[in-house]
């Protein structure tokens, strides 16, 4: 079932007519760590067929694991030769490597027709995700953000509440991620030193579109989320499982105001061991203007409101959401709302809106989606501005600055060195080709 030459069947949804029992091909990009995760997902929907298996590096227990479950599928180092060779037998693409490689690999993947599922945050620079969501727009292709909560509870019951006018006149939001990170007690005062790559690891191929540096444990595997110059760090990590609902019910779009409030082991190589930092978004419509901060680091938490019951803790990770009348308290991911205190909402509980009918999760959403039975619900014109807010955020923690940005010309206008890292540096040679639709 190829798509390559995708048609017009549908309107919306690209691709050949599907049989409602037919399987989407799909090849999986990244296979260790989150894209194990995600390639277990997608085979126990039932809805797809695995017929390909690309990672820079076969050697570890994870990428091992994916590989014997699917031993009969093709495997390749470089997803450009995967899609040389086997491009016709492909329908859609996950792509689950690290940040600073999403963009090469999805532009790649869209302009050929094939759907993609894309880990969060979407790309690792603001204009990567710019040009990510005209390619959706362009190919006609189905795609998703894997920020997996966006197909779950808290979605349904957040846009059922904000349909019934329950949350509305939102002011300020605080979302916080509060646990350990890789690079908390390092001191970093410049690049690792180079070391001898594994045998394994093909690390020109890792490096993709990024400037070169020689390679280190420091960077592989796992711990390219530290460094700016490979990720987003645990706003880019956490925020898309926070913020989403938020982001897209409350219309929020992009912020007109980017503060670094605190910086706790500011330096221009990882990000800080704490941050906090504060979005400014105008009025919206009827919608009041509000402020969202950002809170990471271990011991950096937020202001505790008065509402929340005495035994109630505020967990590692979650969101407080204050209106003219009502506080909302929640987590990440799936996580549904309460209203606090607790009396509260038992004196509301007639008036809140019964959440009912059966919902696919984000991985058979996207298959479905592929299959045009469905509209992806992070779709990159729904998920592309949210990872853009992310990034002005990074921008910020980077600079150690207060960014002011016009929305409607997408453009920084007090730091022209911040304006300049929207885009990035220039990929590397042989990379460019990516950065043109």
């Amino acid at each position: 079932m190829a798509t390559a030459a995708a048609g017009a069947a549908y309107s919306i949804f690209p691709g050949k007519v599907m049989g409602a029992n037919e399987k989407v091909n799909l090849a999986l990009i990244g296979i260790g760590g989150q894209g194990r995760s995600d390639a277990k997902a997608l085979h126990s929907t039932g809805l797809a067929n695995i017929v390909a298996l690309c990672d820079v590096d076969m050697g570890g227990k994870p990428t091992q694991e994916v590989m014997r479950v699917f031993s009969k599928a093709p495997r390749f180092k470089d997803f450009r030769q995967m899609f040389d060779k086997m491009g016709n037998d492909i329908d859609a693409v996950t792509v689950a490597v690290p940040d600073h490689s999403h963009f090469p690999i999805a532009m790649m993947a869209m302009s050929l027709g094939k759907h993609v599922y894309v880990e969060k945050p979407l790309a690792h620079t603001f204009e990567e995700v710019e040009l990510m969501m005209a390619a959706e727009k362009k190919y006609k292709v189905a795609a998703q953000m894997g920020n997996q909560g966006h197909s779950g509870n808290n979605y349904f019951q957040f846009k059922a509440w904000t349909e019934a006018g329950i949350i509305k006149n939102v002011t300020r939001v605080s979302a916080y991620m509060n646990l350990g990170r890789r690079w908390h007690g390092w001191d970093i005062d410049g690049y690792p030193a180079g070391e001898t790559a594994p045998g394994t690891l093909d690390w020109d191929r890792w490096l993709a579109t990024a400037q070169h540096h020689e390679y280190s444990h420091l960077y592989h595997p796992g711990h390219w989320r530290s460094w700016y110059d490979f990720g987003n760090g645990a706003f880019g990590d956490w925020g898309p499982h926070t913020l989403d609902t938020i982001h897209r019910f409350l219309e929020l779009g992009l912020p007109s105001e980017i503060s670094a409030d605190r910086l706790e082991g500011h330096n221009k190589y990882i990000f800080p061991q704490a941050s906090t930092i504060t979005f400014g978004f105008p009025k919206r419509g009827e919608k009041p203007a509000m402020k969202i901060t950002w809170y990471d680091g271990v011991n950096n938490m937020p202001p505790r409101p008065k509402e929340l019951e005495a035994d109630r803790k505020i967990e590692a990770c979650g969101k407080i959401i204050y209106s003219d009348d009502l506080i909302f308290k929640g987590g990440t991911h799936s996580d549904t709302l309460r209203i606090v205190p607790e009396e509260k909402m038992r004196d509301m509980a007639r008036d809140l809106p019964r959440i009912e009918g059966k919902n696919s999760d984000h991985y058979k959403n996207f298959l479905l989606a592929c299959k045009g039975q469905e509209k992806a619900r992070s779709s990159f014109d729904v998920s592309g501005p949210l990872t853009q807010v992310f990034l002005l955020g990074v921008l910020a923690q980077r600079l150690n600055a207060k960014l002011a940005f016009d929305r409607k010309t997408k453009k920084i206008t007090n730091n022209k060195i911040a304006q300049q890292l929207l885009a990035g540096p220039p990929p590397r040679k042989g990379w460019e080709q990516y950065y043109r639709l």
